[in-house]
């Protein structure tokens, strides 16, 4: 088994300056690296940029079901009965659109 053409350094530094897949494209062929390198560059750019993103998303998640729990716990014993509707309507709205921005994360 050989070692793996994939220079992660040159990889991390496009993560770091934000590069769309097009720039990358045109980067690796500016240094000339052959068709199967250069799939092995952008499959492995893909994984790390999208890890990074369905990291979010998970988080996102946690955070959004977390909320939604409180929510419901603290509408269903109702410990400020004045807050009720805050709690209700607003904290529940919240937590619903914090996961939904999970979502739009993982699966976009």
């Amino acid at each position: 088994m050989s070692a793996s053409p994939v220079n992660t350094v040159v990889i991390q530094q496009w993560i770091a300056e934000q590069l769309d897949i097009q720039r990358v494209k045109e980067k690796l062929a500016a240094l000339g690296y052959d068709e199967e390198t250069t799939r092995l560059h952008l499959a492995e750019f893909k994984k790390i940029k999208y890890g990074k993103r369905q990291f979010a998303g998970f988080v996102y998640l946690a955070i959004g079901a977390v909320l939604g729990f409180i929510s419901c716990i603290l509408t269903v014993f109702n410990p400020v009965p004045e807050l009720y509707n805050w709690i209700l309507f607003g904290l529940t709205s919240v937590a619903v659109l914090i996961i939904f921005l999970g979502l739009y994360y993982l699966l976009e």
